[in-house]
């Protein structure tokens, strides 16, 4: 892929012709970031108008087991399982932490482990049916195309009959978890024994086909090149011109800490990199109706930033979060009036989703209650 001469400003993105890779990759390298937000907010319009709140999720992140075998050099989470602090949660231990989250009125958990060799696809079925057994109005937002990947695999079922089970189960819809960069060149050096791109693409496409809604995810600032994101933006557009199927698109920054990559060269990503890449996004994804802000790693106010410059929404209050935090990021837990608070301070209202972006609540700015 080369860049040609072009002229940022001279770009028009809302025109009928679609912005095509290479003027992508040249709006993400020389747009200056306020234009570059400037646009994205334009594309925003196209979903959310001027009135439309600031959304976030009232969610659970339940990392039911940390041992896999994938060994992924920028995971500072996983566990090999003779590992001292290895472990696999039973549904008894899992059921109290739905308790606080519907206590905390939840609507979502994130059901992710690692790829652990020792678990049957009964677990899997056993504790999802289980949950949704207790807890029937939960959206079970679970796995990843790489556990069920490994799944269709080991059981010699394939990726489709996996999910026809979990689906039958209760489960409800499919994060992106495992994205990272799509693209093989990087995917080869960083998470050798991952699913690669054309299989993660397929996992999704195979859910999308059977009607469960996915989200998409990219994590960057490890050693990919620029045109590398670009591509990862273009196939997630191509795979949503064919199956309608993603809800979101997340973007966030790589945490080196306590992982393999830990002292590889390249710096962290920086702030005003995020913004670039989440204005990139919405730009590039003009098929998918959501991006998100990763206050979770990029912090709050950056999340608030971020939403003034085409994402529309801050994620989750996330009263668990166990994957980041092995990385030396430590989120802190934020309340319904503290998302509230941030999201008013930039003049827009507030609201809570679900996973599909449906309102449940909206919090008017001019509330100085914040809390209903």
């Amino acid at each position: 892929m080369t860049s040609p001469a072009l002229d940022a400003p001279t770009i028009n993105i809302l025109s009928p012709k679609r912005i095509d890779a290479n003027e992508a990759l040249h709006l993400f390298q020389h747009a200056d970031l306020l234009s570059l937000g400037a646009m994205a907010e334009s594309v925003k319009k196209k979903f959310h108008d001027e009135n439309a709140p600031i959304t976030f999720v009232i969610d659970r992140n339940i990392n039911y087991t940390n041992i896999c075998n994938v060994d992924c050099g920028f995971c500072a989470f996983y566990r090999h399982e003779d590992a001292p602090d290895a472990y696999t949660l039973t549904y008894d231990q899992i059921k109290p932490k739905i308790d606080e989250l519907v206590a905390a009125q939840g609507t979502q958990i994130l059901l992710q482990g690692g790829v652990n060799p020792n678990l049957p696809l009964e677990y899997y079925t056993e504790l999802v049916r289980a949950i949704r057994t207790d807890y029937p109005t939960l959206t079970i937002h679970a796995f990843s195309p790489t556990e069920l990947s490994f799944l269709g695999e080991k059981t010699g079922l394939g990726v489709k009959a996996v999910l026809e089970q979990l689906m039958d189960a209760g489960m409800s819809s499919l994060p992106g978890a495992g994205g990272e960069i799509l693209h093989d060149d990087i995917r080869r050096r960083v998470s050798p024994k991952k699913v690669d791109t054309e299989d993660w693409l397929g996992v999704m496409e195979t859910a999308h086909g059977l009607g469960l809604k996915t989200s998409a995810t990219m994590m960057f600032g490890m050693m990919e090149k620029d045109w590398h994101i670009v591509d990862h933006l273009f196939r997630i557009r191509e795979l949503q011109d064919k199956t309608g199927g993603f809800l979101s698109f997340i973007p966030w920054t790589f945490q080196k800490a306590h992982t393999k990559l830990e002292k590889s060269p390249r710096p962290a990503a920086t702030g005003m990199e995020y913004l670039r890449v989440s204005a990139l996004a919405r730009i590039v994804l003009d098929n998918v109706p959501n991006i998100g802000a990763s206050w979770i790693t990029q912090g709050l106010k950056l999340g608030e930033t971020a939403c003034m410059m085409g994402a529309n929404d801050l994620g989750g209050l996330m009263l668990e979060e166990n994957v980041v935090t092995q990385a030396g990021i430590s989120p802190t837990t934020k309340t319904i009036a503290e998302m509230c608070k941030a999201i008013h301070g930039m003049g827009r209202d507030a609201a809570q989703r679900d996973t599909d972006y449906s309102i449940i609540r909206r919090f008017p700015k001019n509330n100085t209650l914040y809390q209903p």
